[in-house]
């Protein structure tokens, strides 16, 4: 028979998993996002990578409390220098993106 200590620390550890999973397939979206993002403007998101910074909970419109992620990503225009760029998502939609100002290259710089 199984004792309540071992079901009680096995939903828990089922439970971080469940998180876990469900928050890489979040990031990787973000990260989709970012990246098409970025193409479709003429940057180039460095390392491919974004990393959590926020993460709280709150409430939606309907009244349910969901997730809000904030994750920080590099990105660049030159090729020279580095900006920042912030995603908020709640749940699975995105309520901001920002980005740092950043120098347009010229049309001949990027025919190089």
């Amino acid at each position: 028979m199984l004792s309540l200590s071992f079901l009680f620390w096995s939903t828990v550890v089922a439970a971080l998993v469940a998180f876990w999973w469900q928050s890489d397939k979040i990031k990787l979206y973000a990260i989709g996002y970012i990246a098409h993002y970025c193409k479709s403007r003429n940057l180039q998101l460095l390392d491919q990578t974004i990393v959590l910074r926020g993460l709280w909970p709150i409430r939606s419109k309907e009244g349910s409390i969901q997730l809000r992620r904030r994750y920080h990503f590099e990105f660049t225009s030159t090729g020279e220098v580095r900006n920042k760029g912030i995603i908020e998502l709640v749940g699975r939609k995105i309520q901001d993106l920002k980005i740092e100002a950043h120098i347009m290259p010229s049309e001949q710089e990027g025919t190089h």
